[in-house]
């Protein structure tokens, strides 16, 4: 009773960032403002209180992209655990975040990772272990965590020093998860385990009995999630029809993070009861911009030079994520000359949040996605631009995916468009650098356009899409794919297959509608949903304006593709496989 008492007193607030002076954090009822997010298990959805789905001994994993919500489910499941309202064949539940575990260095055994986080369970953790099947652990995103756990390795069931098959035998924090998860210690138990798409090839040879994914928001989800945000119902409606009216930003908003960066940044336009004739991003980059740029509004008058500050914590930023490093101490900050003090002030505080303990104080970006936007920005500030090409090339090398997101940033800092109201604080971007990645870009998605044998093609080809996107370059785009002839997301087996988010469609869709050469298009068992083919639609129509029509491939939704073509005329007659 303890336990659950502590979890539900760690779990019923939820902490909301502003970007107003006076009011930086709000502070709410998690119960209050959480919004349902739709996650699907084999296709189908899955309710997080079903007992039958995640049972006694259950492996299982949840995958979802950058800003999904995968942290705010661990913490709605780990509420209503608390509560009483699920799982009760679960006794105790224990939740770790692997960017707090980051700091672990050392040596462990799993009985002090408890006592660490749970002391009040010294005395009783081996009447626990008698029991394993009523214990859950969870894990929180694995994409996170900076060291690699490779589950393929079978080195640590054969090395005495690697095998941890006791909760008291001291080992590294890695073998610990590895063990749990592959059932050598504590077998028996469940463990949950959340991670964006990048990481999860990790945990390919892993026997997991529940794959899903969270999809987001649908439907009336992002109606909801403004409602509960403003507690002006006026704001609220202006700024939900704001976004209503275009359709991207509607699109945007299957993701809970944009939901919140949306809210922050056009929330106080209509607080002020201006017109709204504001100029509405049309990238994921822009929306980024837009949001630094409300900060920077607020703050930046404070700061002698907002330029060189965001340019080392931008260098900062990026040598965390080569470094798979979310959490800074304050050596990292004085390493990039960057003082403590300057959070008394200025726009850092908005940027980097202060986090005290009785050990230590630990600096952290309120958001994985804001660190890999403000690193990409450094990019553009720096006066000596060097081998920005090799950088470039060495990221997008990295198939573990930590670099993904930065690129698609890059690429989109070098539209005049995401460029333009950052340059009012921080001055005119590099224009070497800007030309570089141009350069750069044409290049990648020349050579990526062929390669899409294997997922992690498929995965680059995409992303390298998404960089198209994101530049809003239209000449550069019809100049490297308006020779293209196919474009293949999906496959026969679902293994090797992409599943799109409504964003992936947005961005194939573009592709699509510049390839004036395009003959097939493969997708698939990508799963792309309702909303993901309603914007696919506008440019399918044209296959029936080609020579001999464009060939769609798409497997398991067919039956959608067929109704949508009953409602939607224009888009002629198809040619369906699969």
């Amino acid at each position: 009773q303890l336990h659950k008492e502590t979890l539900k007193k760690q779990t019923e607030k939820l902490e909301v960032k502003t970007i107003l002076i006076k009011e930086k954090v709000k502070e709410f009822q998690f119960v209050d403002r959480y919004t349902e997010l739709t996650i699907i298990s084999n296709v189908r959805q899955w309710e997080l209180g079903s007992a039958s789905r995640f049972s006694t001994g259950t492996s299982a994993v949840v995958s979802g992209v950058a800003g999904i919500g995968k942290t705010i489910m661990v913490q709605k499941i780990v509420h209503d655990w608390a509560t009483g309202k699920i799982y009760p064949h679960f006794h105790f539940v224990f939740i770790f975040k692997f960017r707090d575990l980051n700091s672990l260095n050392c040596r462990i055994t799993l009985n002090r990772l408890i006592v660490e986080h749970y002391p009040y369970l010294r005395d009783v953790l081996n009447e626990l272990w008698k029991h394993p099947e009523s214990l859950l652990f969870i894990f929180d995103g694995l994409d996170e965590f900076s060291t690699r756990i490779d589950f393929a390795d079978s080195r640590r069931d054969t090395e005495p020093q690697r095998r941890c098959t006791d909760p008291e035998f001291l080992c590294t924090l890695s073998d610990i998860v590895y063990s749990l998860i592959q059932k050598r210690l504590l077998p028996g138990c469940s463990v949950l385990v959340t991670s964006r798409p990048t990481a999860l090839q990790l945990l390919a040879k892993v026997q997991v009995s529940v794959w899903a994914e969270i999809l987001g928001f649908v439907g009336e989800e992002r109606k909801e999630y403004f409602h509960k945000f403003f507690e002006d119902q006026e704001v609220s409606a202006a700024v939900y029809s704001h976004v209503e009216e275009n359709e991207l930003l509607l699109t945007m908003c299957f993701n809970p993070s944009y939901c919140w960066i949306l809210a922050l940044s056009l929330g106080p336009f209509f607080t002020r009861k201006q017109s709204n004739k504001l100029r509405v991003p049309k990238t994921v980059t822009q929306l980024f911009s837009y949001y630094i740029y409300n900060i920077l509004t607020h703050h930046s008058v404070k700061m002698e030079s907002p330029r060189d500050v965001m340019l080392k914590i931008g260098e900062m930023a990026f040598t965390g994520i080569s470094q798979r490093n979310i959490v800074f101490n304050e050596e990292d900050l004085i390493k990039y000359d960057l003082q403590p003090s300057q959070f008394l002030s200025g726009f850092l505080v908005e940027l980097v949040e202060r986090d005290s303990s009785e050990h230590s104080v630990v600096y952290t970006f309120p958001h994985l996605t804001i660190q890999e936007f403000v690193a990409a920005l450094a990019q553009f500030l720096s006066q000596n631009p060097g081998n920005l090409r090799k950088l470039l090339n060495k990221a997008h090398r990295e198939e573990d995916g930590r670099f993904e997101i930065f690129l698609r940033f890059v690429a989109g800092l070098s539209s005049p468009r995401a460029a333009q109201p950052l340059e009012e604080f921080l001055g005119p971007f590099v224009h070497q650098t800007t030309c570089a990645v141009i350069d750069w870009l044409k290049e990648k998605v020349k050579s990526q356009i062929r390669d899409t044998h294997t997922v992690t093609g498929k995965r680059k080809l995409l992303n390298t899409l998404h960089y198209l996107f994101e530049s809003q370059n239209q000449a550069l785009a019809q100049l490297t794919l308006g020779s293209v002839h196919t474009l293949t997301f999906g496959d026969f087996s679902p293994e090797k297959a992409l599943r799109l988010t409504p964003i992936d469609c947005v961005v194939v869709a573009q592709a699509i509608g510049l390839c004036d050469t395009i003959k097939q298009l493969d997708l698939r068992y990508c799963y792309i949903q309702d909303e993901g083919l309603q914007r696919l639609v506008p440019v399918l129509h044209k296959s029936d304006q080609r020579e001999n029509g464009m060939t769609l491939q798409v497997g398991t939704v067919v039956d959608t593709v067929i109704a949508v073509t009953h409602h939607n005329p224009a888009l002629g007659d198809w040619g369906v496989n699969g």
